[in-house]
């Protein structure tokens, strides 16, 4: 990407570029860091989902709750009448639509090792967006930099 510093292939010296070019780099960098954000938006929810998963499994699932009734959540918003008939074997949704029965400590890790898992891809994607945002602060402040210079030369010009 765009950077001040030279000297690596792929790099552009942005105080070299004009306006409307660094103008369109921020617009770029700007689509691209919503589209980060979103990102990391949808791996926290989904973190969030396991771990409300395992604490579930964790805490919801005993002897004393076999046949009871409760309710299943279809979506987040629809539920179910349904009884619970094993307490000892989930199923686990795998994801793209297919369920695997594990046992509860088999769940609990599949669980635990999700979250964990989309811990280290948030601390990845974290530091990209920091790096987008700081390069979005750099372009911005070069514009800024160039139109105030843009500015000051019209004005001298008009003054001579």
């Amino acid at each position: 990407m765009a950077s001040k510093q030279g000297g690596q292939p792929g790099q552009i010296e942005i105080t070299s570029l004009p306006v409307p070019r660094l103008q369109e780099l921020k617009t770029q960098l700007d689509a691209e860091l919503t589209h980060l954000s979103n990102s990391f938006q949808s791996l926290r929810t989904a973190q969030s989902k396991f771990k409300d998963c395992l604490t579930s499994i964790t805490t919801g699932l005993t002897a004393s709750t076999t046949n009871k009734p409760l309710l299943v959540p279809l979506t987040s918003s629809l539920y179910v009448p349904g009884k619970l008939t094993d307490h000892e074997h989930v199923l686990v949704d795998v994801g793209t639509g297919f369920f695997v029965e594990k046992d509860i400590p088999g769940a609990k890790d599949f669980y635990e090792r999700k979250v964990k898992d989309l811990g280290e891809s948030l601390k990845d994607l974290e530091q990209v967006v920091q790096g987008k945002a700081q390069n979005v602060r750099m372009v911005e402040e070069v514009i800024r930099l160039k139109v105030m210079s843009a500015q000051e030369s019209k004005g001298e010009e008009q003054g001579s």
